[in-house]
């Protein structure tokens, strides 16, 4: 699918220069490469959106590669959620690949290496390893297994591919410069020991290449041309290029790097996403409230949604922080034109209607979305006992409160006016019903004498409506940046990010629901059918979005305090 990139950034700036020059043999090739130790969250999205969008731009090609060279953390789960993931956010892709149908190809290439005194086993421990490497401020030094001759080396290395060593007694490293200013090339490890159990390749091997080495040489092989990456990979370009320098690769692919995305409200740290699941601050991996797509698809994010706002954002080179308000902003652009109109009463307050016959029921007409008539109608039923929701009740109304009130006659969407004329109590003073008149002469919400209503409200017949449990998702965190000052971000959990409501009262037709359908329940939200959890005879329904983004009035009432002293 070929992305929205209507906005050009810098990278497709590169890519048509190298189009230009016939770079490449006027080849396009990217690539995907996560690797299958988590979920995906939307950071990712922007990665997915950028590969493939160019590739689609430019009639090229993008490959779904799994980085699998860590068994230690990595599951057939993870695989099987990212390639749904990508499928999902609408981008297709061959057969994916792996780093791992590379093995016996780097192993290869590490024998390359040593042989042409480029690489040398080091007998070093972790601890000595990062001694003698040297600060940002200080020159690495020297190990003394640095000047191993290629037969020592080409023996260790095989033993280590034997078995015969334990983790952390020897690794190959690159031989490069110890006194380099970028700490990445002081003979970084390449190979190491370890013995776990490979969710393709078995037990087959128990040495494993390290990410540098797997995949700037997985890029080569497969052809990449631009191999596109986050910032924090800039400073490992050299190193990218001095392997594939030295290596007889089929081509030498060239990394880009762009800034990754930072959303206020959330962290989107695989290490910190998995404390919070860890630590059961969420339920799992796809809890609503996550930015993993998975969370995100649950929710009722749409793919549209997540593309749009990508493209949004753009493509730069300086890290920033994105305003939450967006992602929802383009949720809510894309859910208000597909969505269908249904009506739900989630606070439920019963209504009866004293002048409405008792054993009858009539049908009614709603529109499914009153700005596409091509979406069509729907029957909704109507009689004399009605819930509306606590909120359009009010029994001491403020002079701007428009809706039900003693005395105070509203219109009932789609269907007829009605006045309040007495409530009903409980024994501690709550209001647990209203008895209400209608007005037949003004059903379909107009009265024939012309008499006009400042109010119109929702309502479901109680004696035709589902019952169901609805949950009202909000943002995890309180603050913008959850780690603003060096704060621990569990500190930052928002008390009220979920709220679970049961015994509400949706329309008939939602028994027909679909996970990942998206509702309007008018007048509050946007909200689907949860994928995991309830059932056809007890459904769950999740609030995707709010109509409005109230985070953004709240914001203006408490603005951000400047010339704050910093914390030392």
């Amino acid at each position: 699918m070929e992305a929205d990139t209507k906005k050009g950034h810098f990278i497709e700036s590169i890519i048509r220069e190298d189009l230009a020059k016939n770079k490449n043999h006027g080849k396009v090739i990217t690539r995907f490469p996560p690797e299958p130790n988590g979920y995906l969250h939307i950071g990712h999205a922007k990665s997915i959106c950028l590969n493939f969008g160019m590739a689609g731009k430019f009639n090229g090609q993008c490959n779904l590669r799994f980085d699998d060279s860590n068994p230690a953390k990595e599951k057939q789960v993870y695989i099987d959620s990212i390639e749904s993931a990508v499928k999902w956010l609408g981008f297709e892709y061959g057969e994916p690949l792996f780093a791992s149908d590379y093995f016996d190809r780097l192993h290869e290439f590490a024998l390359e290496l040593i042989q042409k005194g480029k690489a040398y086993v080091c007998s070093l421990t972790a601890e000595e390893i990062r001694e003698y490497r040297g600060t940002l401020t200080e020159p690495g030094k020297d190990s003394p297994y640095r000047e191993r001759s290629v037969e020592e080396n080409l023996d260790l290395f095989a033993r280590m591919k034997n078995g015969e060593f334990d983790e952390g007694e020897h690794t190959l490293r690159a031989k490069i410069d110890m006194k380099s200013p970028n700490i990445n090339m002081r003979d970084p490890i390449i190979y190491r020991v370890k013995n776990a159990s490979h969710p393709r390749t078995g037990d087959r091997w128990c040495i494993y290449p390290m990410y540098d080495f797997t995949h700037c040489l997985s890029d080569a092989l497969e052809g990449i041309t631009h191999s596109l990456c986050s910032l924090e990979f800039e400073d490992h370009r050299p190193l990218y290029d001095w392997i594939i320098d030295q290596l007889s690769t089929p081509c030498h692919p060239q990394q880009i790097e762009f800034a990754r995305m930072n959303i206020n409200y959330t962290v989107l740290s695989k290490r910190k996403l998995q404390q919070l699941v860890d630590q059961d601050h969420v339920n799992g991996w796809d809890d609503p409230r996550l930015p993993t797509l998975e969370g995100m698809r649950r929710r009722g994010y749409t793919p549209a949604s997540i593309r749009n706002f990508c493209d949004i954002i753009g493509v730069s080179k300086k890290d920033s922080r994105i305003d939450m308000g967006l992602l929802e902003s383009c949720l809510r652009d894309d859910l208000n034109e597909t969505s269908p109109r249904v009506m739900g009463v989630i606070r439920p307050l019963k209504v009866t209607i004293e002048n409405y016959p008792e054993d009858q029921t009539e049908t009614l007409e709603a529109l499914n979305h009153p700005q596409k008539p091509e979406m069509g109608k729907r029957n909704i039923s109507f009689s004399k006992e009605i819930y509306v929701e606590q909120d359009d009740f009010m029994e001491d109304p403020p002079k701007k409160f428009f809706r039900l009130g003693p005395g105070r006659e509203v219109r009932l969407r789609y269907a007829y006016f009605i006045t309040c004329r007495d409530v009903i109590k409980d024994e501690t003073g709550k209001v647990i019903e209203l008895i209400c008149t209608y007005d037949p002469e003004t059903r379909g919400g107009n009265a024939p004498d012309g008499r006009k209503v400042k109010g119109t409200i929702h309502w479901v017949n109680a004696r035709d409506c589902m019952e169901a449990e609805v949950r009202l998702y909000d943002r995890l965190f309180k603050d913008e940046n959850p780690e603003e000052g060096g704060r621990d971000f569990i500190e930052n959990l928002n008390p009220d990010s979920l709220e679970i409501l049961t015994g509400c009262k949706l329309e008939k037709s939602l028994e027909q629901a679909e996970p990942e359908k998206v509702f309007q329940f008018e007048r509050l939200g946007y909200f689907c059918l949860d994928s995991k959890e309830g059932s056809k005879d007890a459904p769950v329904f999740n609030r995707t979005v709010t109509l409005r983004d109230a985070w953004a009035k709240l914001a203006k009432k408490h603005p951000p305090r400047k010339n704050q002293p910093k914390k030392k």
